[in-house]
């Protein structure tokens, strides 16, 4: 839909379900108040839920600056089922950081309340600009009050991660804390919402119809499976976060012997057997590496063959981005792999040798790893 801030943001096609859910029900609202409209209340009604999106869309908004100010790169912002992500790729560096990142999206939303507040003074209360007006500062309050709730993934959840997150030292007791708080909250939720709207129907003296009852329960059972989905992803990826200083370049890379291009691909093999080498790196009169053996160019060539090819049409010229440093780990090692895709790099260390070759198979195996260990939630 656009690239504000230089992020691309996306609109979810269980958007325009719910879209047309509001668009109903706002419809709805809006014969009872204005009868006098006709059908030209569902017109009215699209452009409130286009609208009430359009709010969320700053909330987001609002934590990608943070992010981007903190110098956090947000991959895209995305408009889905019950409002918006923001995918910032990298956590905090502080828990400061995280408090004031999780906190501007609900202050943003208060403010645009705060907005449609003030300008709902400016027309009739009973006329379409009014209830559009109301509609969004009430839409907008109930934003904010539900991010506000202490448990992952909503905002206060993340608030929470930081204030454990300040008090322990520890970011993964934040996350943890605040996962745990969340599924308690989804639990609530679920059970609490149709109590609430139950006993609140009787207090006003109004029949609470099947139709009602099924709809509040309905709506109580997707909002805590989202709250309960996310704490637990929340608390798997901060495991995973946790195991990925596991993944080093220097554990990963497999030892590898220098040949020249114009060596046939057995003699070469031959070399990297008595080695005890697993790749092969193509170097020049000199002794300087200018390209990598491709794994999957040895297996293409059948062993009756390879006395006659040469290594160097079986290898990939050495950019810049593909001399990768023996001492990087982590997250830095999964972002440089993921800007400069490759099958292999070559490894070196920080005098320039050559130090070995490192394959994306093997990193993403690795990971893979590190993944199944983080599931045991």
């Amino acid at each position: 839909m656009g690239r504000p801030f230089g992020v691309p943001v996306y609109v979810a096609p269980s958007w325009f379900l719910v879209a047309a859910l509001i668009t109903w029900v706002f419809g709805g609202q809006l014969d009872r108040i204005l009868p006098d409209l006709g059908a030209a209340r569902y017109l009215i009604a699209l452009f409130f839920a286009v609208a009430f999106y359009a709010s969320v869309l700053v909330h987001e908004l609002a934590h990608t600056v943070a992010a981007l100010r903190f110098s956090l790169p947000v991959r895209r912002i995305q408009l889905q089922f019950f409002g918006g992500v923001s995918e910032i790729e990298k956590e905090s560096e502080t828990p400061g950081r995280e408090f004031v990142l999780a906190f501007v999206g609900p202050l943003l939303s208060l403010v645009l309340a705060g907005v449609f507040y003030l300008g709902m003074f400016t027309v009739e209360a009973r006329s379409v600009p009014g209830v559009l007006l109301a509609g969004l500062m009430i839409s907008n309050l109930i934003v904010a009050a539900f991010n506000l709730l202490p448990g992952l993934p909503l905002d206060g959840g993340r608030m929470l991660r930081a204030v454990v997150w300040k008090l322990s030292g520890d970011p993964m007791t934040g996350t943890v804390a605040a996962a745990w708080t969340g599924r308690v909250l989804a639990v609530t939720v679920l059970i609490g919402l149709p109590l609430a709207t139950h006993a609140t129907g009787l207090s006003r003296g109004e029949s609470v119809g099947s139709l009602n009852s099924l709809t509040d329960a309905l709506l109580a059972a997707i909002l805590a499976a989202i709250i309960w989905t996310g704490a637990g992803n929340s608390l798997r990826m901060a495991r995973l976060r946790a195991r990925l200083p596991e993944l080093r370049a220097r554990v990963l890379t497999r030892r590898a012997v220098p040949v020249t291009a114009d060596t046939p691909l057995s003699e070469a093999l031959r070399r990297a057997n008595e080695a005890g080498a697993r790749a092969l790196v193509v170097v020049d009169g000199q002794g300087e590496p200018t390209g990598v053996v491709r794994e999957a160019g040895i297996v293409s060539v059948p062993e009756h063959r390879r006395p006659w090819v040469a290594v160097g049409g079986l290898s990939q010229d050495l950019t810049e981005g593909m001399r990768v440093s023996a001492e990087l780990a982590g997250e830095d090692l999964i972002e440089h792999l993921r800007e400069v895709p490759a099958t292999e790099y070559l490894v070196v260390e920080e005098t320039g040798e050559i130090y070995g070759v490192l394959s994306t198979g093997d990193v993403e195996r690795a990971f893979v790893a590190a993944m199944s260990k983080s599931r045991a939630v």
